[in-house]
């Protein structure tokens, strides 16, 4: 997917450096994606939902907050107010790009700071918090001992994930005193609340608490086996399809009409991970599967092969040609189910050498109703005359090029 490197005018004047992931084809809505604290923009579950909602055609604008990552600004001067003025003024610049965001999406203390920012910008309709705190005040708890001597000194250097950040009283009274109750009654868009069962940095009673608190419409859906910061790319995977498929309901997805060179629109195939063989296939806005090898052809087994994705469009055209001529002759055809398995067999035509390979779709029809022998005899023979097995079997061209 196409991504731009953009900087806007944080809350304190600052740069904030951002990433904005683009669709390849249609833009039909804008996301905004706050990271978790004193995480970042590139961090693997936001980079996996971006890519995700950028194939249904949501642009998605992640970015540092102020003092993190390529951000400017003093981290040490920030509050988890000001993390909520950054997401504010993230989406006035897109709002000034012609791209209002329509969905917010938040992991941990970034999903409470999209709670707190989300009332204010009056183009969101959908809302998605990723193992966020109910009370922001407990992202305190992660600086043990040190909560004494910044009361006493003002402020102590804390160390998060291995790396020494600066915190301010100013913080700790701030997000202790964020209340999320009176900006979830505030709320005026769709809620998606999704949670670990296991996290053990924010426990899943904040989920309930959330829950509990918001207005409808509202969903809840749990992250089995997931850690806090959805490193996992499967975790990531999962709730990047939730999302896309939950905030479809809440956002307008219409898409453009197709191209008159392609009248069923495009099936777009990307890479879905820089490792291993998985990809996202995307047509349109609303249909999405993923493909992938074997784990001992090197990939994760989390989706149909090519070829069986190929072995899939048969049996699917096969079984819908069927039922659409049982239904046009009014047979009590009651259910249809194909098998198809694909193999690589030696050529039997005398024209072809005998060392060369063929590819050899094996179909297994079962058909269920009161048939009778001549039916079930002319069921079969429409079988082959299903448009994929025609293009299967006939010549087939392949045109290349590369995109300019």
């Amino acid at each position: 997917m196409p991504m731009e490197k953009v900087t806007f005018t944080g809350h304190s004047g600052a740069d904030l450096a951002a990433r904005l992931d683009l669709p390849e084809g249609p833009h039909l809505a804008t996301a905004l994606f706050a990271h978790c604290f004193t995480c970042g923009k590139d961090i693997a579950a936001a980079r996996r939902i971006a890519g995700r909602l950028a194939a249904m055609g949501i642009a998605v604008l992640r970015f540092d907050f102020t003092g993190l990552g390529h951000s400017g600004g003093e981290f040490a001067n920030t509050t988890f107010t000001s993390n909520a003025g950054d997401l504010r003024a993230a989406a006035e610049w897109l709002a000034g790009r012609g791209m209002a965001p329509s969905l917010m999406i938040g992991h941990s203390l970034g999903g409470a700071a999209v709670l707190a920012a989300a009332p204010d910008i009056a183009s969101v309709r959908a809302v998605v918090t990723l193992g966020a705190p109910f009370d922001p005040g407990h992202v305190t708890h992660q600086f043990g001992a040190a909560l004494d001597e910044i009361a006493e000194k003002g402020s102590a250097e804390v160390t998060l994930a291995g790396r020494p950040f600066t915190i301010r009283q100013d913080f700790v009274e701030d997000t202790r005193a964020a209340n999320l109750t009176r900006a979830l009654g505030r709320l005026h868009a769709a809620l998606l609340v999704m949670h670990a069962p296991r996290d053990a940095t924010v426990g899943i009673d904040n989920a309930a608490q959330i829950f509990t608190a918001a207005k409808h419409p509202k969903s809840f859906v749990t992250l089995d086996g997931a850690d806090h910061l959805i490193s996992d790319a499967g975790d990531a995977e999962y709730a990047a399809e939730v999302i896309a498929a939950w905030s479809a309901r809440y956002l307008s997805l219409d898409p453009p009409a197709a191209p008159a060179d392609a009248p069923e629109g495009v099936v777009r195939v990307s890479e879905a991970a820089p490792d291993g063989f998985l990809q996202d296939i995307q047509n349109g806005p609303h249909h999405h599967i993923l493909a992938d090898e074997p784990v001992a052809y090197g990939g994760t087994n989390r989706g149909l092969t090519p070829y069986g994705l190929v072995s899939a469009g048969l049996g699917a055209c096969t079984s819908m040609t069927i039922r659409m001529y049982a239904r046009r002759k009014g047979w009590p055809l009651t259910h249809v189910r194909v098998d198809v398995c694909h193999d690589k067999t030696h050529a039997e035509d005398a024209a072809t050498p005998a060392d060369a390979k063929v590819d050899r779709f094996s179909r297994v029809i079962t058909l269920e109703g009161d048939l009778d022998d001549a039916q079930r005899a002319k069921l079969l023979e429409i079988a082959d005359k299903c448009p994929v097995h025609r293009t299967l079997e006939r010549s087939k061209e392949v045109v290349t090029r590369l995109s300019e």
